[in-house]
């Protein structure tokens, strides 16, 4: 496994787990979306009705085109300066 793996792994771990508190909602938007980007890629499926769920949706849909490389890097950023505080 590469460090960029390894990082995002371990970033992965402490944002399920190892957290605290609760983070704004907005962090929590973006971890979401950086996580299914690295994971899963573009955004698949249609649109939701349920509010939460349209939330989440758009934050994924804003990162379309990025490289799961890229989305990984900022994850494990968003992760170790914001969340593993």
């Amino acid at each position: 496994m590469n460090e960029l793996n390894q990082r995002f792994q371990r970033a992965t771990e402490i944002a399920e787990r190892d957290i605290g508190f609760k983070p704004e909602t907005a962090v929590l938007l973006q971890s979401y979306a950086l996580y299914k980007q690295a994971t899963t890629g573009d955004i698949e499926g249609e649109r939701p009705d349920e509010l939460v769920a349209v939330a989440k949706y758009a934050a994924w849909e804003r990162l379309e085109g990025m490289s799961a490389d890229e989305a990984k890097r900022q994850y494990v950023d968003l992760v170790e300066n914001t969340l593993a505080q």
